[in-house]
């Protein structure tokens, strides 16, 4: 079977970002810093609101926005 994912990388993409969401709300319910309670919830709307904006025009780039907001996180627990 044949998948488009023209069609269905959006939606794996914006998928990708409501997971991780977890990410990001539990490194500030559980740390309790001002990067992890004011920058990084920031640093994920960016990226949601960016994903949402792509949504129709680049169907390909939203496929790598939940990777670079996992980067983004990792990047930010290791500093």
């Amino acid at each position: 079977m044949k998948t488009n994912l023209e069609q269905s990388g959006p939606w794996i993409g914006v998928s990708g970002m409501v997971v991780t969401l977890f990410l990001y709300g539990y490194s500030a319910v559980v740390l309790h810093d001002v990067m992890s309670l004011v920058v990084l919830p920031v640093v994920w709307l960016l990226l949601f609101a960016l994903s949402v904006a792509w949504f129709t025009k680049h169907p390909y780039r939203v496929l790598a926005l939940p990777v670079a907001a996992t980067g983004a996180w990792f990047l930010a627990m290791l500093s």
